[in-house]
């Protein structure tokens, strides 16, 4: 189920280490609406400066993917070399360079190797259609234990549409954005607007909803492409499957973001945090947030002990408007805080912590608002990854 009109290439450049593929292509055989959301990180890698003023046309029709390599922190020598990978495939495509845009990931501070991806981009796009989707998801992996691919199919009246993500992430997994990297294709025809739009709203209850280790990288974005190939009528805002194109389109999203946190660096668990009845949609977020990214709690899940008092530290700190005596707190359908008391479930609930997934529920009794958040326990095996990271 791969959108019409789309093309994949993936192949070794010996980026960072030689014996994978870590330099992908994706390709649109005819120009397609393009919308982005990237990284609200004050320091931002070279390719999203770049592709943060190429967007703004809302046109796009091949996307540059390298692994191993942030090309972050490099200076002017960065944005030279972003500006010249995305040179040499537009002038193998024969397409416009602003038509280009560029992702990496990886090692910050490193200058990009690119007498290497020189040689390499030819033979890319040469190689264009010989690769699956999967094989670029593999390609721009770098601490994942798995590639991420969510497909979709779409009923626009008569027409058979599809919408496909891949995406990567493990670590460095904050919300605003979630440090990650996601490219979405569709061969719907839908106006640009609403394409961008459209992508927030998903990226927001989505991405924007998930956390592992709470730290923000200088790279993260998401891209959608819709080249229209399906031949439908136009989805803009009075079309009467608006509804079912955001439906699905947050379907892909979600399903993306629940396998970053499933694939967190070191996780074992998968836990979601929903907070009900919150006075405001700020207060919800602030307590759902403060849970999900506490290291002790996080910890305390790991180890199978339900030590919800870290929970009600939490929500203290949050910054939300929360009442001790006014809090119940369930781990599945475990009842193990009323009213800010324990009910004396503990044993039970660390039976509970055994799942490999858990849901933490929050009830603040404070008005009528409510947040999921996604995130993951915390283990040793994330400090060993990060501490060699480099090597």
């Amino acid at each position: 189920m791969i959108p019409r009109g789309f093309l994949f290439s993936a192949v070794e450049a010996n980026i960072k280490k030689p014996g994978r593929k870590d330099l992908a292509l994706i390709f649109s055989e005819s120009v397609a609406n393009v919308a982005g959301v990237f990284t609200t990180n004050r320091i931002k890698a070279a390719p999203i400066i770049l592709n943060m003023k190429r967007i703004r046309s809302n046109k796009g029709q091949a996307i540059l993917v390298n692994s191993g390599n942030a090309n972050a922190c490099n200076g002017k020598r960065g944005i030279m070399d972003a500006i010249e990978m995305s040179n040499h495939v537009a002038k193998y495509l024969d397409i416009k360079p602003s038509l280009v845009y560029v992702s990496s990931t990886g090692v910050i501070g490193t200058p990009m190797p690119m007498e290497r991806i020189r040689l390499k981009i030819p033979e890319l796009v040469k190689r264009l259609g010989g690769s699956t989707v999967e094989e670029v998801a593999e390609a721009i992996m770098t601490t994942d234990k798995f590639s991420k691919v969510v497909k979709k199919g779409i009923k626009i009246k008569d027409k058979d549409c599809a919408i496909v993500g891949i995406c990567k992430g493990a670590g460095m997994i904050c919300p605003k954005m979630a440090t990650m990297l996601c490219f979405i294709i569709t061969d719907v025809n839908v106006d640009g607007d609403i394409l961008d739009r459209e992508l927030r709203m998903a990226v927001d209850n989505s991405f924007n909803k998930i956390t592992v280790d709470g730290d923000m990288s200088t790279n993260d974005m998401v891209m959608i492409m819709a080249n229209g190939r399906a031949e439908n009528d136009i989805i803009n805002k009075g079309s009467k499957y608006l509804s079912d194109f955001r439906e699905v389109l947050l379907d892909v999203t979600y399903e993306l973001s629940k396998m970053i946190v499933r694939d967190g660096e070191g996780a074992t668990k998968v836990i979601e945090v929903e907070v009900r009845n919150a006075k405001t949609k700020n207060d919800a977020e602030k307590c759902a947030f403060a849970v999900a990214n506490s290291n002790l709690v996080k910890t305390a899940i790991h180890g199978g002990d339900s030590n919800w008092g870290r929970i009600m530290s939490a929500l203290g700190y949050s910054g939300a408007n929360v009442n001790e005596n006014e809090i119940d707190i369930m781990m599945g359908d475990i009842l193990i805080v009323k009213n800010g008391v324990g009910t004396g479930n503990d044993e039970k609930a660390n039976i509970y912590l055994k799942n490999k997934e858990i849901k933490l529920i929050i009830d603040l009794h404070k008005g009528s608002h409510s947040t999921r958040v996604l995130t993951c326990d915390l283990s040793e095996e994330y400090i060993r990854i990060n501490a060699s990271y480099r090597s």
